[in-house]
């Protein structure tokens, strides 16, 4: 049998990967191939926490120009990260893997109320946990969230997936001179303000010695490289 790196992580996915090539909403195709990028991990013996952003439904901060007040802007936020989640949850459903949507806003007629420990329980006994509306609070990205739940379920390691390969020294899309940077501290993305996640998810990993890995998940086979501790995309910890 392979042996794992990492026995539990928390996966953050951005809303926009779920969109695929599309500016908004959600595809399908990406979907199930992304479902079953996690259910090949999960059948590994992984334990799977995952949180989702919503901006391919709707931005606190898109509220803004709508004349929506910030809060409750945050809160359409946190509600398109709920419909992702189920979205999600539905597919990972009909592969095999059972699946839990846990919300940080109680709505039980579609989810349960997130408990820390309730979380925990469910990933001892082997189900895959999708962490939805962000903390729960306005001026909360879902970085942060990421980093909180991480934190609270004692993950191993954050796994922050997206479409570019790790962290460079420019955008790799725009600038031809970009330089991929394997290994980074904490403080040498805070100082060089490295746009991975938000300060403050940054910070909260650093103080919980939680480390941070970046990579491009559209790449075959990489969230399964990940979790066997294969060196793709970038890995950001403590000096």
């Amino acid at each position: 049998m392979e042996k794992l790196q990492y026995k539990r992580i928390l996966l953050k996915l951005s809303g926009e990967v779920l969109a695929g090539g599309e500016k908004a909403g959600i595809d399908v195709k990406t979907v199930q191939s992304l479902a079953e990028d996690v259910y090949n991990i999960y059948k590994l013996g992984v334990q799977i926490a995952i949180v989702i952003g919503g901006g391919n439904i709707f931005r606190g901060e898109t509220g803004k120009g709508l004349g929506i007040d910030r809060t409750t802007g945050d809160s359409m936020g946190m509600l398109a990260t709920v419909i992702n989640a189920l979205a999600f949850q539905d597919v990972l459903e009909k592969l095999g893997a059972p699946a839990r949507v846990m919300t940080a806003i109680e709505m039980r007629a579609i989810a349960e109320y997130y408990i820390r420990k309730r979380a925990i329980r469910h990933l001892e006994k082997n189900r895959i946990i999708l962490l939805a509306a962000g903390t729960g609070s306005p001026f909360f990205t879902t970085d942060s969230a990421a980093s909180l739940r991480a934190i609270e379920i004692e993950a191993d390691i954050l796994m922050k997936a997206t479409k570019v390969d790790g962290v460079y020294t420019k955008d790799p899309r725009k600038e031809s001179d970009a330089v991929k940077i394997e290994a980074l501290s904490y403080l040498e993305v805070l100082q060089n303000k490295y746009m991975v996640m938000d300060m403050t998810a940054i910070s909260m990993c650093r103080d919980n010695n939680l480390p941070i890995q970046v990579f491009n998940l559209f790449e075959k086979g990489s969230l399964k490289k990940a979790v066997m501790g294969e060196k793709i995309g970038t890995i950001i910890h403590n000096d």
